[in-house]
């Protein structure tokens, strides 16, 4: 559901089949030059993060067994790997279908719901025996599973209709309560709750994942300073689309110096900074968003307006995903729900996650 920017690199390795928009077909594996150098647990050594007290759901990361893929096919339908938050879970999910000794056929959808529906119509051309859906589009779900093969599908941070035998990914609602509680404690803190606007900057098309998100976030925000007052709603969740929105958003504000804004990802929230940089009123955000994406880390760090930022781990997506959907492919009983262990990332804590250079 996210849109974010990243360059793809490969690596010799992993078995992966590349359909159909990629146009090649090989042995290659994932890699990204903006990979976070640590995670909260040490990188490659299988140990588990517990889930933060009151987040029900969610599962520890850990590697996939090698060897337990070996002789099966499974795919993943990517949301689109040009983003970075997109080719962190891509390379994550290839890095533990070669450790597991599974054959991957892989395929972005490029966020667009018909290329989503071919990938799903060659997956059963392929004979996948199950496969991982990160696609978009929630009303194009159903079409997908029926043209998909019916086997095991674990879906990824978006629900996937009615072939869905598991969701992977965010919690929704809690991830959206921490970045909101975070806003809420700043405000309440800095300037007794006391405020001009609160814009939500969401992502409508994503369905029960945008309600559940922004929801947590105002349930969050209000736990602290009571009732959202002066609320905007705003469709924008890409860069260059938030950046735009923003900039008629600050029109409609143009005395307001405490603008709340909370967005269902990061780019939506570099945007409005983008535009409010551009206004020269910077000074005038205070911003969280979800993802704690490598290209906002210094921010996060430096940036007094950045007052939060929910971490989901996109580059252990695959410490989830793969082990669970090779189960399920066995005919093994896997929880409904695969929910990640989130956390909230400040000024205060980001060098100890995360150590980002600047």
């Amino acid at each position: 559901m996210r849109s974010r920017r990243l360059l793809i690199t490969v690596l010799a390795g992993a078995t992966v089949m590349v359909l159909p928009t990629a146009c090649s077909t090989g042995k290659a594996g994932g890699g990204s030059s903006a990979k976070p150098q640590t995670v909260p647990a040490t990188p490659g050594s299988g140990a588990s993060v517990a889930p933060p007290s009151g987040e029900s759901g969610a599962v520890q990361f850990q590697q996939a067994a090698p060897g337990s893929g070996k002789g099966l096919k499974i795919g993943l339908i990517t949301l689109d790997d040009s983003v970075p938050f997109s080719k962190l879970v891509s390379d994550s999910i290839k890095k533990q279908a070669k450790a597991a000794g599974a054959t991957l056929v892989y395929c972005d959808s490029k966020g667009d719901g018909a290329t989503a529906l071919a990938c799903a119509r060659t997956f059963k051309v392929q004979g996948v025996k199950g496969y991982l859906n990160f696609q978009s589009d929630a009303k194009s779900a159903n079409a997908i599973c029926a043209a998909g093969p019916a086997v095991p599908v674990i879906a990824i941070d978006i629900t996937q209709g009615s072939c869905q035998t598991s969701f992977m990914g965010a919690n929704n609602e809690f991830a959206g309560t921490l970045a909101g509680k975070a806003l809420g404690t700043y405000m309440k803190k800095n300037f007794d709750c006391k405020y001009d606007a609160f814009v939500s900057m969401e992502e409508p098309d994503a369905g029960d994942v945008n309600t559940a998100r922004m929801g947590g976030y105002r349930k969050g925000f209000e736990s602290v300073c009571g009732p959202v007052e002066h609320l905007k709603t705003e469709n924008a969740f890409r860069i260059d689309q938030a950046r735009t929105t923003f900039a008629d958003v600050l029109t409609t504000l143009p005395g307001a110096h405490r603008i709340v804004v909370a967005a269902i990802n990061d780019d939506a929230i570099e945007g409005a900074l983008a535009a409010a940089k551009t206004a020269g009123r910077t000074k005038d955000l205070f911003v969280s968003g979800q993802g704690a994406d490598p290209s906002s880390w210094c921010d996060i760090k430096s940036n007094p307006q950045w007052v939060g930022d929910t971490a989901y781990f996109p580059e252990r997506y695959g410490e989830i995903g793969v082990p669970y959907l090779i189960r399920a492919i066995k005919g093994q009983t896997v929880p409904k729900d695969l929910l990640v262990p989130h956390q909230i990332i400040d000024p205060a804590n980001i060098d100890s996650v995360y150590h980002p250079s600047c």
